[in-house]
Protein backbone atom coordinates (compact mmCIF):
# COMPACT_ATOMS: atom_id res chain seq x y z
CA UNK A 1 0.00 0.00 0.00
CA UNK A 2 1.18 3.52 -0.96
CA UNK A 3 0.82 5.51 2.25
CA UNK A 4 2.52 9.19 1.19
CA UNK A 5 2.62 10.80 -1.84
CA UNK A 6 6.17 10.67 -2.68
CA UNK A 7 5.84 6.99 -2.84
CA UNK A 8 3.35 7.60 -6.43
CA UNK A 9 6.73 7.07 -8.53
CA UNK A 10 6.57 3.71 -7.24
CA UNK A 11 3.27 2.92 -7.57
CA UNK A 12 3.47 -0.62 -9.37
CA UNK A 13 -0.43 0.35 -10.79
CA UNK A 14 -2.36 3.57 -10.74
CA UNK A 15 -5.44 5.02 -12.17
CA UNK A 16 -5.55 8.27 -13.42
CA UNK A 17 -8.43 10.40 -14.39
CA UNK A 18 -8.92 13.30 -16.73
CA UNK A 19 -11.98 15.09 -16.65
CA UNK A 20 -13.77 16.98 -20.07
CA UNK A 21 -12.61 20.84 -19.97
CA UNK A 22 -9.30 19.13 -19.30
CA UNK A 23 -8.63 17.44 -22.87
CA UNK A 24 -11.31 18.78 -25.04
CA UNK A 25 -12.27 22.37 -27.14
CA UNK A 26 -9.36 24.72 -26.30
CA UNK A 27 -7.58 22.40 -24.18
CA UNK A 28 -7.62 19.66 -27.05
CA UNK A 29 -3.52 20.36 -27.39
CA UNK A 30 -3.23 18.98 -23.64
CA UNK A 31 -3.62 15.36 -24.62
CA UNK A 32 -0.33 15.42 -25.83
CA UNK A 33 1.48 16.00 -22.52
CA UNK A 34 -1.05 14.33 -20.76
CA UNK A 35 0.10 11.38 -22.83
CA UNK A 36 3.83 12.00 -22.51
CA UNK A 37 3.65 11.53 -18.97
CA UNK A 38 1.80 8.68 -18.96
CA UNK A 39 3.96 6.40 -21.35
CA UNK A 40 7.10 8.02 -19.17
CA UNK A 41 5.35 5.81 -16.13
CA UNK A 42 4.48 2.89 -18.55
CA UNK A 43 8.03 2.71 -19.59
CA UNK A 44 9.25 2.27 -16.35
CA UNK A 45 6.89 -0.94 -15.62
CA UNK A 46 4.30 0.77 -14.03
CA UNK A 47 -0.03 -0.22 -15.12
CA UNK A 48 -1.56 2.75 -15.90
CA UNK A 49 -4.95 2.91 -16.53
CA UNK A 50 -6.66 6.48 -17.90
CA UNK A 51 -10.34 6.84 -16.92
CA UNK A 52 -11.13 9.78 -19.62
CA UNK A 53 -13.90 11.87 -20.17
CA UNK A 54 -14.63 13.98 -23.03
CA UNK A 55 -16.90 11.94 -25.44
CA UNK A 56 -19.87 14.02 -25.43
CA UNK A 57 -17.69 17.20 -25.94
CA UNK A 58 -15.37 15.87 -28.14
CA UNK A 59 -18.26 15.14 -30.60
CA UNK A 60 -20.21 18.76 -30.08
CA UNK A 61 -18.13 20.30 -33.02
CA UNK A 62 -19.14 17.35 -35.41
CA UNK A 63 -22.91 17.89 -34.61
CA UNK A 64 -22.69 21.78 -34.89
CA UNK A 65 -23.07 22.31 -31.35
CA UNK A 66 -21.58 25.26 -29.43
CA UNK A 67 -22.77 24.31 -25.98
CA UNK A 68 -23.56 21.18 -23.90
CA UNK A 69 -26.80 19.57 -25.60
CA UNK A 70 -30.06 19.27 -22.92
CA UNK A 71 -31.47 16.08 -24.43
CA UNK A 72 -30.50 12.96 -23.70
CA UNK A 73 -30.87 11.80 -27.28
CA UNK A 74 -28.59 14.07 -28.52
CA UNK A 75 -26.30 13.59 -25.59
CA UNK A 76 -25.65 10.54 -26.64
CA UNK A 77 -25.51 11.08 -30.44
CA UNK A 78 -22.32 12.96 -28.84
CA UNK A 79 -21.06 10.37 -26.87
CA UNK A 80 -21.13 8.29 -29.73
CA UNK A 81 -19.57 10.38 -32.54
CA UNK A 82 -17.08 11.86 -29.61
CA UNK A 83 -15.91 8.64 -28.28
CA UNK A 84 -14.43 7.16 -31.86
CA UNK A 85 -12.80 10.55 -32.19
CA UNK A 86 -11.72 10.78 -28.59
CA UNK A 87 -9.57 7.46 -28.39
CA UNK A 88 -7.57 7.67 -32.04
CA UNK A 89 -6.65 11.03 -30.64
CA UNK A 90 -5.23 9.16 -27.89
CA UNK A 91 -3.90 6.41 -29.95
CA UNK A 92 -2.61 8.74 -32.50
CA UNK A 93 -0.49 10.25 -29.64
CA UNK A 94 0.60 6.52 -28.09
CA UNK A 95 1.53 5.20 -31.28
CA UNK A 96 4.98 7.65 -30.70
CA UNK A 97 5.78 5.44 -27.83
CA UNK A 98 4.51 2.26 -29.43
CA UNK A 99 2.01 2.07 -26.59
CA UNK A 100 -1.34 0.04 -27.64
CA UNK A 101 -4.50 1.10 -26.09
CA UNK A 102 -7.48 -0.44 -25.41
CA UNK A 103 -11.16 0.94 -25.01
CA UNK A 104 -12.97 0.10 -22.12
CA UNK A 105 -16.93 1.28 -21.69
CA UNK A 106 -18.43 0.70 -18.49
CA UNK A 107 -21.95 2.07 -16.90
CA UNK A 108 -22.58 2.35 -12.82
CA UNK A 109 -24.70 -0.79 -13.46
CA UNK A 110 -22.03 -2.83 -14.64
CA UNK A 111 -19.97 -2.20 -11.62
CA UNK A 112 -23.22 -3.01 -9.51
CA UNK A 113 -23.93 -6.34 -11.50
CA UNK A 114 -21.72 -9.44 -9.93
CA UNK A 115 -21.11 -10.64 -13.30
CA UNK A 116 -20.50 -7.56 -15.03
CA UNK A 117 -17.92 -6.29 -12.59
CA UNK A 118 -16.23 -9.55 -12.91
CA UNK A 119 -15.91 -9.39 -16.64
CA UNK A 120 -14.70 -5.83 -16.64
CA UNK A 121 -12.18 -6.74 -13.95
CA UNK A 122 -11.13 -10.05 -16.29
CA UNK A 123 -10.72 -7.88 -19.47
CA UNK A 124 -9.42 -5.11 -17.26
CA UNK A 125 -6.15 -7.45 -15.88
CA UNK A 126 -5.87 -8.75 -19.02
CA UNK A 127 -5.02 -5.91 -20.92
CA UNK A 128 -2.71 -5.15 -18.31
CA UNK A 129 -0.46 -8.24 -18.19
CA UNK A 130 -0.40 -7.65 -22.17
CA UNK A 131 1.11 -4.13 -21.47
CA UNK A 132 -2.14 -2.60 -23.30
CA UNK A 133 -3.07 0.84 -21.89
CA UNK A 134 -7.13 0.62 -20.80
CA UNK A 135 -8.73 4.38 -21.76
CA UNK A 136 -12.08 4.05 -19.63
CA UNK A 137 -15.04 5.90 -19.97
CA UNK A 138 -18.51 5.27 -18.64
CA UNK A 139 -20.53 4.44 -21.75
CA UNK A 140 -22.87 7.48 -22.47
CA UNK A 141 -24.30 6.27 -25.41
CA UNK A 142 -26.50 4.30 -23.21
CA UNK A 143 -26.48 5.72 -20.04
CA UNK A 144 -29.37 7.71 -19.25
CA UNK A 145 -29.13 9.13 -15.42
CA UNK A 146 -25.24 9.46 -15.40
CA UNK A 147 -25.71 11.39 -18.52
CA UNK A 148 -27.53 14.20 -16.56
CA UNK A 149 -26.17 14.03 -13.40
CA UNK A 150 -22.96 11.90 -13.09
CA UNK A 151 -19.62 12.54 -13.66
CA UNK A 152 -16.45 10.10 -14.07
CA UNK A 153 -14.85 11.17 -10.48
CA UNK A 154 -16.66 7.97 -9.08
CA UNK A 155 -16.05 6.01 -11.94
CA UNK A 156 -12.31 6.52 -11.87
CA UNK A 157 -12.69 5.06 -7.58
CA UNK A 158 -14.59 2.37 -8.66
CA UNK A 159 -12.19 1.11 -11.07
CA UNK A 160 -9.61 1.66 -8.70
CA UNK A 161 -11.00 -0.43 -6.42
CA UNK A 162 -11.80 -2.90 -8.87
CA UNK A 163 -8.54 -3.37 -9.81
CA UNK A 164 -6.52 -3.03 -6.97
CA UNK A 165 -4.61 0.21 -7.36
CA UNK A 166 -2.36 1.95 -5.40
CA UNK A 167 -3.02 5.22 -6.02
CA UNK A 168 -5.36 7.55 -8.30
CA UNK A 169 -4.67 10.73 -9.84
CA UNK A 170 -7.62 12.86 -10.66
CA UNK A 171 -6.60 15.77 -13.29
CA UNK A 172 -8.66 18.79 -13.83
CA UNK A 173 -8.21 22.94 -14.25
CA UNK A 174 -8.08 23.71 -10.71
CA UNK A 175 -4.53 22.60 -8.83
CA UNK A 176 -6.09 21.19 -5.49
CA UNK A 177 -8.69 21.18 -3.42
CA UNK A 178 -9.10 24.64 -1.38
CA UNK A 179 -10.77 25.85 2.13
CA UNK A 180 -12.79 27.65 -0.56
CA UNK A 181 -13.27 28.32 -4.50
CA UNK A 182 -9.99 29.37 -5.21
CA UNK A 183 -11.30 32.61 -7.00
CA UNK A 184 -12.46 34.11 -3.53
CA UNK A 185 -9.78 35.99 -1.11
CA UNK A 186 -8.48 33.82 1.35
CA UNK A 187 -8.69 30.48 0.04
CA UNK A 188 -6.43 27.92 1.17
CA UNK A 189 -4.73 25.10 -0.59
CA UNK A 190 -5.50 21.94 1.17
CA UNK A 191 -1.77 19.17 1.21
CA UNK A 192 -2.91 16.39 3.17
CA UNK A 193 -6.58 14.59 3.88
CA UNK A 194 -6.36 12.16 6.61
CA UNK A 195 -8.78 9.20 6.82
CA UNK A 196 -12.00 10.19 8.41
CA UNK A 197 -11.16 14.04 8.00
CA UNK A 198 -14.24 15.39 7.47
CA UNK A 199 -13.13 18.95 6.13
CA UNK A 200 -15.48 20.70 8.61
CA UNK A 201 -15.72 24.92 7.07
CA UNK A 202 -14.90 24.03 3.80
CA UNK A 203 -16.61 25.57 1.03
CA UNK A 204 -17.17 23.58 -2.29
CA UNK A 205 -18.67 26.04 -5.16
CA UNK A 206 -21.09 24.04 -7.58
CA UNK A 207 -20.35 22.64 -10.33
CA UNK A 208 -19.92 24.76 -13.39
CA UNK A 209 -22.86 23.47 -15.70
CA UNK A 210 -21.81 26.27 -18.88
CA UNK A 211 -19.19 24.17 -19.66
CA UNK A 212 -18.78 20.99 -21.35
CA UNK A 213 -17.81 19.17 -17.84
CA UNK A 214 -20.04 18.04 -14.74
CA UNK A 215 -17.77 17.64 -12.11
CA UNK A 216 -16.51 19.91 -9.55
CA UNK A 217 -14.50 19.75 -6.02
CA UNK A 218 -17.18 18.17 -4.32
CA UNK A 219 -17.17 15.23 -6.62
CA UNK A 220 -13.73 14.52 -6.47
CA UNK A 221 -13.37 14.78 -2.78
CA UNK A 222 -16.53 12.18 -2.54
CA UNK A 223 -14.54 10.00 -4.83
CA UNK A 224 -10.94 10.70 -3.42
CA UNK A 225 -12.84 9.40 0.12
CA UNK A 226 -14.17 6.32 -1.51
CA UNK A 227 -11.03 5.29 -2.93
CA UNK A 228 -8.98 6.13 -0.06
CA UNK A 229 -11.47 3.97 2.38
CA UNK A 230 -11.00 1.11 0.39
CA UNK A 231 -6.99 1.52 0.71
CA UNK A 232 -6.14 3.89 -2.46
CA UNK A 233 -4.14 6.37 -1.86
CA UNK A 234 -5.70 9.63 -3.97
CA UNK A 235 -3.97 12.88 -5.60
CA UNK A 236 -6.20 15.91 -6.77
CA UNK A 237 -4.30 18.09 -8.87
CA UNK A 238 -4.52 20.33 -11.92
CA UNK A 239 -3.81 18.12 -15.86
CA UNK A 240 -1.41 20.33 -16.42
CA UNK A 241 0.53 19.31 -13.32
CA UNK A 242 0.56 15.83 -14.28
CA UNK A 243 4.06 15.10 -14.97
CA UNK A 244 5.21 16.01 -11.14
CA UNK A 245 1.86 14.22 -9.86
CA UNK A 246 3.43 10.84 -11.35
CA UNK A 247 6.82 11.49 -10.13
CA UNK A 248 5.45 12.29 -6.53
CA UNK A 249 6.21 15.72 -6.02
CA UNK A 250 4.17 17.68 -3.65
CA UNK A 251 1.72 19.23 -5.77
CA UNK A 252 -2.62 18.85 -5.67
CA UNK A 253 -4.34 17.39 -2.41
CA UNK A 254 -3.51 14.09 -1.17
CA UNK A 255 -5.45 11.62 0.49
CA UNK A 256 -3.77 9.36 2.20
CA UNK A 257 -5.95 5.66 2.23
CA UNK A 258 -7.41 3.79 5.30
CA UNK A 259 -4.29 1.42 6.24
CA UNK A 260 -6.77 -0.83 7.75
CA UNK A 261 -8.68 -2.34 4.80
CA UNK A 262 -9.65 -6.11 4.95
Amino acid sequence: MITSQEEISSARRIVVKVGSSSISGVNSGQVEPLVNALATVHSDGTEVILVSSGAIATGMPYLGLESRPEDLATQQAAAAVGQNVLVYRYQDSLDRYGIVSGQVLLTAGDLDDPNSRSNAKRAMERLLSLRILPIVNENDTVATHEIRFGDNDRLAALVATLIGAEAMVLLSDVDAIYTRPPEIPGAERIRVVAPGDQLAGVEFGEAARAGVGTGGASTKVSAARLAASRGTGVLVTSASQIGEALRGAEVGTWFTPQSDVS
